[in-house]
């Protein structure tokens, strides 16, 4: 089972491409119009391959078609085959082309498609042995010896293919999510059979949480060894972010709070606020409802070690606007504090 997951893994750099994955919105619908269409032509190819099958099994059966006598058994037996096998696959893809297009998320029609495309290989697979062996006792007995010699061979793919059922139905992400995994940081644009790929972000040559350029793939087993954290998470897509500012003691510190906050509260939007009323309504269903969530955005003031005391701005923001957002907000505050000279007076020394 393990090979032919692989082989079927390999593939699927392609089928992200062809499902119109876009890991910047995870909430934009699939195109409905281009997928369906190409699996009803994926579906007439299947069906196409089982007419031809059964023509030729007809042939057979009726000795229109004369075949070598050692031959004739077999050949016929795959050709019913080939054609019971192609009709699976054929309604498999019109199965997928209608989960494409009532799928509200790409991420829910990716998961769906992976599921179909597994149970109709089985099917296929289960099609052919059943028509090649005869003697259903010799088969299960030599598929069994077979299994139980991959299981030993075979532990880390089996483990990660259990993994990727454990993915499939816990959803600890989805593609599109941004996730970190044992160190390894990124946006997921496949979840193969054996092993997830991370666009990754940030990494060893960037300081911020833009994307490196690098991909990162890790087997699916992981996931059952390791903690994932998830700043995607589709019942709150969004994570807190902090920016420090450094004023003098002798500053207008009311003023500078106002200003830091109205500043902020223009740049992330409106409907912010009630996504904190969210928030805290998701708290008090829990076990933990007392946690108090601040109000929105939150000024903190602290003295830092220096001379200067530093007024920092949390927020809520997407995880893949952060950067965007941060530098936007930087750039307007400090211009908002330099307006009013006689309020707001900066640390004048090299050690800020």
């Amino acid at each position: 089972m393990a090979t032919i997951l692989y082989l079927f893994d390999k593939d699927y750099c392609s089928f992200t491409k062809s499902f119109g994955l876009d890991i910047d919105n995870n909430d934009k619908k699939i195109d409905t119009a281009v997928q369906p269409s190409r699996k009803k032509a994926i579906a007439g190819g299947w069906l196409l391959l089982a007419l031809i099958s059964f023509t030729l099994y007809i042939l057979l059966v009726t000795g229109a078609l004369s075949l070598p006598r050692s031959y004739h058994r077999i050949i016929r037996n795959l050709s019913l085959a080939s054609g019971i096998g192609a009709i699976v696959l054929a309604i498999a893809a019109f199965i997928e082309g209608l989960i494409i297009k009532r799928a509200h998320a790409k991420s829910q029609g990716y998961n769906g498609v992976q599921v179909i495309r597994l149970l109709s290989i089985l099917v296929v697979i289960g099609i052919f042995i059943s028509f090649l062996f005869q003697n259903w006792y010799t088969a299960v007995a030599s598929l069994g010896l077979i299994s139980l010699i991959l299981g030993f061979a075979l532990q880390t793919p089996i483990s990660s293919f259990i993994g990727w059922l454990y993915i499939i139905f816990r959803s600890p992400y989805h593609v599109t999510d941004r996730i970190q995994i044992n160190g390894y940081k990124g946006d997921v644009v496949e979840i193969g059979y054996l092993d997830t790929t991370l666009w990754e972000f940030g990494g060893d040559y960037l300081s911020n949480d833009l994307p490196s350029g690098r991909l990162i793939r890790f087997p699916n087993s992981l996931v059952l060894q390791s903690a994932v954290y998830n700043y995607s998470w589709h019942k709150f897509p969004y994570i807190w972010n902090e920016i420090p500012f450094h004023v003098a003691y002798e500053s207008d510190l009311s003023f500078v709070e106002n200003t830091i906050r109205e500043i902020t509260k223009k740049e992330i939007g409106e409907d912010i606020p009630a996504h904190v009323e969210e928030l805290k309504s998701m708290f008090s269903q829990t076990p933990v409802g007392d946690i108090q969530v601040k109000e929105f955005p939150y000024i903190s003031f602290r003295t830092n070690a220096n001379t200067w005391i530093e007024v920092s701005v949390t927020y809520l923001v997407e995880p893949k606007k952060a950067a965007e957002t941060r530098s936007r907000i930087l750039k307007k505050v400090v211009a908002g504090l330099l307006v009013e000279p006689d309020k707001v007076m900066f640390p004048k020394t090299n050690a800020r």
